[in-house]
Order: C-alpha cells, then sequence, then structure tokens
C-alpha cells in the first residue's frame, strides 16, 4: 500500500462523491452539491493508492485562527487499515494550516480514534440537527493539539 497525499479540486467530485455515497448519512448527497462544496472549501486534501482515491478530508479556514475538518471519509474497504490515521496525520501536518488547530465534530464512537490522531475532547457538543443521525447521539467537538 502506498498512500499518496494530494489537494482535491473538481476532477475529483466523482470520486469524492463515491466516498460520500458509502456513509449512511451522505448517500444522498448529489453530484452538483459536492462539486460546489468541493469549489467553495480552502483545503481539500485525499490519499490515493494508485489511481485510486480511498480518504478524503475537507477544511475550512482562514489559516490564521481558525480551521474546521469536515467530510473526513475512508473507503468502505480500507477502514482499519490505518489510512485514516495517514489522512489526519496528512492534514494536521500540513504546511497551509501551521498557524492553527484543526477542530472537528465526530460521533461518540469516533473519539478514540480522534484522540489517537492528537485530538483532544473539547468541551461543546452539538446536537444533531438531522433526524435520520445514527442513534440521534450529540457529536463531540475535538481540536487537535500538537505534541
Amino acid at each position: 500500500m502506498t498512500l499518496r497525499p494530494v489537494e482535491l479540486d473538481g476532477d475529483d467530485t466523482e470520486e469524492l462523491l463515491a466516498l460520500h455515497r458509502e456513509y449512511g448519512w451522505w448517500d444522498e448527497r448529489e453530484r452538483e452539491d459536492v462539486a460546489r462544496a468541493l469549489a467553495n472549501t480552502d483545503l481539500a486534501l485525499g490519499l490515493r493508492d494508485g489511481d485510486e482515491l480511498v480518504a478524503a478530508a475537507r477544511v475550512l479556514t482562514d489559516f490564521v485562527y481558525y480551521a474546521r475538518v469536515y467530510d473526513v471519509v475512508v473507503a468502505t474497504d480500507r477502514r482499519g487499515d490505518g489510512v485514516g490515521r495517514r489522512l489526519l496525520d496528512v492534514l494536521t501536518d500540513h504546511e497551509r494550516l501551521d498557524d492553527v488547530n484543526p477542530v472537528l465534530l465526530c460521533r461518540e464512537g469516533l473519539v478514540p480514534f480522534y484522540e489517537s490522531a492528537g485530538f483532544e475532547r473539547y468541551p461543546e457538543s452539538v446536537a444533531v440537527p438531522d433526524d435520520d443521525a445514527p442513534d440521534e447521539e450529540d457529536l463531540v467537538t475535538l481540536i487537535h493539539t500538537p505534541s
């Protein structure tokens, strides 16, 4: 497995949409919306194994004070292989994010994974506004704290 970090753009829309559709929360996303989201994202990162996009994340940021991570996704058949951890390492080590500590929201069950990648629980949670969310749980806020 040779994972190669890439910055994503509009040409990656179809592959990113395919990854999103593997998740229950995101399976109804439309191509046009994913393309618009990519076009309006400050930094979109992915991992490719050969030509295949196997993981991605988007960051909305001012590159000075704030960086919010969205849509962290790993191909179903690659989960548990260290791909997600590698993606987060690429994201948190990205030179354009040197001045900020990225923040993200995740489900409670994913907190240990993100903590293993250097994120810490922040004293804020967010109610999930979507009735289709699994178990109607709150989302936990985490912030990356470099060691």
